[in-house]
């Protein structure tokens, strides 16, 4: 299927470029079911760009003016789908208007495979084209909008890229990039994690793109961020797995992950021996941030790795006494008729942000995974169940809600960044809470997919994909993009369609090892055929 997606791309593609006028430089256009997107070479001493369109042979009339080299055109008007269109591009300078060319396309009809291929391939371009070059890392933030904080191109996010890794390794296997690129790409982002600040081998949030040095997140988080830490080197264990058996240059690259990996001072961060995990460390307020990390939100795969370490691993008992709260993290609750086995960090009882059951599990793989505590599967799948029952009855009473529009989890918000969930909303869609929950809700994740594509078109999606956020209620339709938000979207289809993250992380020894450690166990029987 992903062959015959590419081949039929391609071909389109290539049949526009024949229809080029001017030979010398060449239009691209490539065709999807409710968009076309154009892109044209930068014309030297251009201010704008002119973008005409005919239908049906019929006059050329402006469409569009814009800066940029890349255009997503929505043809939302249903009687124009399927139209032959023809495309003129002229490029603004001083001295006068200066054709670029002209190119035939049209629309075409996408089946569900199809649409999750487009929204993976757009979200991957975030971590590929939109990633920092010195750097290779992905960047905290993108705004195409330009809303403040205005983007720092250059300070890049730990836990985003450890999640955008899995969307690279996706590229890579489904012929996005070249094996070539794939491989340059993570031995640059090895290079700079080498020499980039860490503090018992664990990083910050976010790190300068160009000299590597820790940027603060807050006043005092400046130092050890081992959750965020922990998402990225969930990120390079399966890069390691991908490579470990390749050849001479790859293996040297898994060989510089593992050593990374070895590095990380897991046990440092249970505060001289605690029976539990801190999240941040800093060189220059110590411990001051306190913040335990007691389940349940999204930071079980700190501990899963913490006990994998083959260097400096922790104790069942942080598990079992941090974590796990000596078991009162067990709290058996009923919403909407789903059932939920764990102790959600909410004041309510119907789950928290639903990047709860994301993050965690982009290469930890909650099919059949148990402990004393929960059926982390069937966790995930009521959690993402009931956020989006509660959406569908709607309280509040906000315009959109529905079974094809639901979805609340942390990202931006009408008042700035917030960790929406049943007991906090706001009347604000996050696109990527139900396009992350495919694995989970396959047919209730694609009703929201096929509505924000179908039906909101250029509001809603962009060069990178999904945006951030979206209200109907609010008529809040900002163009941003937040890394730690894109990278799910784009790992969890994946795991959806293929597995391929679940299968590189668990396959590495270590993780079944610390999972064994902390009292886990994987029944897969039932998956097997799935």
């Amino acid at each position: 299927m992903r062959i015959r997606f590419l081949l039929v791309c391609c071909f389109l593609a290539f049949l526009s470029l024949l229809s080029c006028k001017q030979d010398e430089v060449l239009i691209q256009v490539f065709p999807y079911d409710s968009h076309i997107e154009l892109q044209w070479p930068k014309i030297e001493g251009a201010n704008s760009y002119l973008i005409f369109v005919s239908l049906e042979g019929g006059e050329f009339t402006q469409r569009t003016e814009t800066s940029d080299t890349l255009l997503l055109d929505f043809w939302m008007n249903k009687e124009d789908v399927r139209k032959e269109i023809a495309y003129k591009i002229e490029a603004v300078t001083d001295q006068g208007n200066k054709e670029i060319g002209e190119i035939n396309t049209q629309t075409r009809e996408m089946n569900e495979e199809e649409l999750l291929d487009m929204v993976q391939y757009y979200t991957f371009r975030y971590f590929y084209y939109g990633a920092e070059p010195n750097s290779a890392m992905a960047p905290e933030r993108i705004h195409i909008d330009g809303y403040y904080p205005a983007n720092d191109p250059h300070i890049v996010t730990t836990g985003g890229t450890g999640f955008g890794i899995f969307g690279l390794i996706s590229g890579i296997e489904r012929g996005w990039i070249s094996k070539e690129q794939g491989f340059g790409r993570f031995n640059k982002m090895v290079t700079f994690l080498e020499k980039a600040d860490r503090y018992n081998g664990i990083w910050a949030h976010w790190l300068d793109g160009q000299t590597g040095k820790t940027k603060a997140f807050s006043k005092k988080d400046d130092g050890a961020d081992l959750v965020e830490s922990a998402f990225l080197i969930q990120g390079l264990i399966a890069v390691r797995e991908y490579y470990k058996n390749g050849n001479v240059e790859e293996k040297k690259l898994a060989t510089r992950i593992n050593r990374l990996w070895e590095e990380m001072q897991w046990n440092f961060h249970t505060k001289g021996g605690e029976n539990t995990l801190y999240w941040h460390w800093s060189p220059n307020f110590g411990w001051e941030m306190n913040f335990p990390l007691e389940g349940y939100n999204e930071c079980l795969i700190t501990y899963v790795l913490a006990a994998a370490s083959p260097t400096y691993s922790i104790s069942p008992t942080a598990y079992q006494d941090g974590w796990a709260r000596s078991g009162g993290i067990k709290n058996p609750v009923e919403a909407f008729g789903f059932p939920l086995q764990l102790k959600h960090n909410t004041a309510e009882s119907m789950g928290g942000p639903l990047f709860w059951a994301h993050y965690s599990y982009i290469g930890l793989d909650p099919r059949g995974l148990n402990d004393d505590y929960a059926d982390y599967w069937l966790e995930n799948q009521n959690h993402t169940l009931i956020n989006r029952a509660w959406c569908i009855e709607n309280p509040g009473n906000f315009k959109g809600y529905g079974e094809d529009l639901w979805g609340l989890t942390a990202s931006y918000s009408i008042n700035g960044y917030n960790a929406h969930h049943p007991g906090n909303d706001t009347g604000v869609i996050s696109p990527t809470a139900a396009l992350s929950s495919i694995p989970y809700t396959y047919e209730e994740s694609m009703k929201v997919l096929k509505n924000l594509y179908f039906n909101y078109g250029d509001k809603v999606f962009g060069r990178y994909g999904f945006y951030d956020a979206m209200s109907p209620e609010h008529n809040f339709f900002p163009q941003r993009y937040l890394a730690i938000d894109q990278g799910p979207i784009v790992g969890m289809i994946e795991n959806y369609r293929t597995g391929l993250g679940w299968n590189l992380f668990m396959q590495a020894p270590e993780i079944s090892s610390g999972l064994e450690k902390l009292g886990f166990s994987m029944d897969k029987s039932g998956w097997e055929e799935q």
